[in-house]
């Protein structure tokens, strides 16, 4: 969703973005799955600087006492977890699931993704739609990961949807924003935040998506699978304040010719 310009663009001291009325600073929400150990998990989140993190209730320890619980390393008085449907594939398994996680954690506030079947796990939008429904009757405040489709986002966004979250690409495919002029079309016409989830693979995806007026960007596996997550952590972080500036800045025009950079007149001859 476009933001407001403010008033002095040079420096942003108080750049916040608002969810389902809680307000964040950091525009990077992380996931808390795929690293090497819930040590490195805690040390690469703190890298980039996020405040909301996602947790896949299906594959991440937060019940069993008698072995390592995320809650150990990753404090939610700290962060804001965001539960979310990894690994799902029907609405009914979408809707169980983030039930099950209310009764565990008392969070309402979630991520819904139903995907297709592999290898493209692409979206799937009929059930992404029947769970939306059911979950938002149910008090649910959905975040949900879409197709980058304007009408799909528009009747998401008309269902009561608080965040659109269209993929920038297959999930884990590391391959950027495959299609910006459809997440721009998406951007202009949000009314909620719309954040590119899925797809990044490096810092200049990260930044790429925000100078789209991106809200925020989601991402996990590009931080996990990197050689050093920690370091690509900081990085991210870095690439999410630079694209925000870049959009909110407004880049130069793009010409077919060349423009030179000093004046032509008064030249010494």
């Amino acid at each position: 969703m476009p933001d407001t310009l403010p008033a002095a663009t040079t420096i942003i001291d108080d750049d916040r973005w608002i969810v389902a009325g809680r307000s964040f600073s950091s525009r990077l929400i992380v996931g808390t799955g795929k690293y090497k150990s819930l040590e490195e998990t805690a040390a690469a989140l703190a890298a980039s600087g996020a405040e909301i993190v996602t947790v896949a209730v299906r594959r991440v320890n937060l019940s069993d006492a008698n072995a390592p619980m995320l809650q150990d390393f990753v404090d939610p008085k700290v962060y804001t977890y965001l539960p979310n449907t990894a690994g799902c594939h029907t609405a009914k398994d979408a809707v169980r699931t983030l039930r099950l996680a209310r009764e565990a954690g008392g969070w309402n506030l979630v991520k819904l993704e139903v995907l297709g079947p592999p290898p493209h796990l692409y979206p799937d939008m009929p059930a992404t739609f029947e769970a939306a429904e059911a979950l938002i009757k149910d008090g649910f405040e959905v975040m949900v990961y879409c197709a980058d489709d304007p009408l799909a986002a528009s009747r998401l966004e008309d269902m009561g949807c608080v965040a659109i979250m269209p993929l920038g690409a297959p999930i884990g495919s590391g391959l950027g924003v495959q299609n910006p002029a459809m997440i721009r079309m998406m951007v202009e016409q949000a009314k909620v935040p719309l954040l590119v989830d899925a797809g990044v693979g490096t810092a200049s995806d990260a930044a790429f998506a925000m100078e789209l007026g991106c809200t925020a960007v989601l991402m996990n596996s590009a931080i996990a699978h990197a050689q050093d997550p920690i370091v690509m952590a900081k990085a991210m972080n870095h690439a999410v304040q630079g694209g925000r500036l870049a959009y909110l800045a407004g880049r130069m025009p793009r010409r077919l010719s060349a423009d030179p950079s000093s004046p032509l007149a008064g030249l010494i001859r």
